[in-house]
């Protein structure tokens, strides 16, 4: 349903004053999920590079403890990078102001639904009279 043209005057009013308000556009930014994981992975980012110095390091001054603890050091943060994508590309997350698709489930397990399981789902679909 369209809006009127005095409700699209208010609409308009409110959202100049509301893009005028820095608090306001914080609070909106803040609450954001794409800006958590775009930090999130700034941030192990930065883990992986300190790692790898601390790999390198370690090799150059032939302390293999050290050269470990670099390795570890990246491969957690590769792990938390990984998880913070995984976490954004959730159906679950919505953005403020985004619209959200919502995928069709998939067969057990999240793979491709076999023949079975489609023709089950046709069987539940069918329409009443046809029993």
């Amino acid at each position: 349903m369209p809006l009127s043209e005095h409700e699209q005057r208010l609409f308009e009013q409110i959202e100049r004053s509301l893009a005028e308000d820095p608090k306001f556009a914080s609070a909106v930014r803040a609450s954001d999920p794409r800006f958590h994981t775009r930090r999130r992975l700034l941030v192990a980012a930065g883990v992986v590079i300190v790692g790898l110095a601390l790999l390198v390091y370690g090799a150059v001054i032939k302390t293999p403890p050290l050269a470990v603890a670099g390795f570890v050091v990246m491969l957690a943060a590769l792990g938390y990078a990984v998880q913070s994508h995984r976490r954004a590309q959730s159906p679950d997350l919505h953005v403020v102001g985004g619209t959200t698709s919502r995928r069709r489930p998939r067969g057990r397990g999240g793979r491709r639904p076999s023949l079975l399981d489609r023709m089950e789902d046709r069987w539940r679909q069918r329409p009443e009279g046809h029993r």
